[in-house]
């Protein structure tokens, strides 16, 4: 990197949700304290799928995980990370919700504002970056699905994020909906953050539900393909069951291409002991103007998990890399 980029922090915006995401930020927050996470807001699970029916709020699981994830070291701002991530025992009312779920339920009541609400969350949490929501409003997911009939082609619509996430069948394609409407709006400061990225970080995480809803978005999907920002696809070390069950490494891309065919990508990166067959991917990888990266990003101890210091590792290579290396 060379010239204003050398003066200043490298702006990164990672998107997606849940352990995906939480593993980019990790990663990220290693190279540059200037991350934004754009967070997706389908989740109708769980604890935030009773907040989101009980209160009409965004779900706010997803959004508090990114918090956690980019809470400053200091034992005060690490104490309230672990406090946002503690989970109610027991069998009341209470029981199975996060403590960081109900703050910001709370937050968001009484200030309205969502961009206001996570703001003040990351001050509590000592972030220099930011949490943004991919849309001030709670969205649905929709996805067509085959495999589900005695007919393997026949295809099925289901709606909701834990259902397309858990499905038995193979996700064809997914949709979003803000109350019915076919296009949901963008959170306009999650828009500027991508617009104005030196890097933008595409997964990993679950593929249909986590990676792909940002791209459903048509204003986010805009900056995502004009962005000069370089554009980094992280894989997934395995496929998920239910959603992408058979799933090889270059399939995702193919699957990336089908719901964006205008995104064109700098990199991929993948662990290389997950990619069978490598010349596959990096054509894959080839058709979305990508160089592959292929190394040791897997966390040992914790099997479908990337370690957070071998990948920023890897990003730190791939962003070394000049631009006329890249072919």
């Amino acid at each position: 990197m060379t010239g204003e980029r050398e003066d200043r922090q490298l702006r990164a915006v990672a998107l997606g949700g849940g352990h995906g995401l939480q593993a980019s930020l990790a990663a990220l927050r290693r190279i540059t304290s200037d991350v934004t996470a754009v967070v997706t807001v389908a989740d109708d699970g769980g604890s935030s799928g009773r907040l989101r029916r009980e209160l009409g709020l965004l779900p706010p699981g997803d959004l508090r995980k990114a918090l956690a994830a980019l809470a400053d070291d200091g034992e005060q701002e690490q104490l309230w990370a672990q406090v946002f991530q503690h989970r109610f025992g027991g069998s009341g009312a209470l029981a199975g919700h996060a403590v960081g779920n109900l703050l910001l339920a709370g937050l968001l009541e009484v200030l309205e504002d969502p961009v206001e609400v996570l703001d003040h969350a990351c001050e509590l949490l000592g972030i220099r970056g930011r949490v943004l929501p991919m849309s001030t409003r709670p969205l649905d997911m929709i996805g067509d699905v085959v495999g589900l009939d005695s007919d393997p082609e026949a295809v099925r619509t289901i709606r909701g994020q834990v259902a397309l996430a858990s499905t038995p069948g193979r996700v064809k394609q997914v949709r979003l909906h803000a109350n019915g409407d076919d296009s949901p709006t963008a959170c306009p400061q999650a828009v500027e953050a991508v617009a104005g990225a030196d890097l933008v970080l595409l997964g990993p995480g679950s593929w249909f539900t986590s990676v792909l809803p940002h791209l459903l978005v048509p204003e986010l999907h805009e900056a995502l393909v004009t962005t000069s920002a370089r554009r980094f696809v992280v894989l997934n070390l395995i496929p998920q069951p239910g959603e992408t069950a058979g799933f090889s490494p270059e399939q995702h891309l193919d699957v990336l291409s089908q719901h964006a065919p205008r995104l064109k990508v700098d990199a991929v990166l993948a662990d290389a002991d997950s990619v069978p067959t490598p010349d596959r991917l990096r054509s894959a990888a080839s058709d979305l103007g990508a160089w592959t990266l292929l190394d040791k990003i897997a966390a040992p101890a914790v099997p479908g998990r990337h370690d957070p210091q071998a990948l920023a590792a890897s990003l730190r290579a791939a962003l070394e890399r000049r631009t006329d290396q890249w072919r």
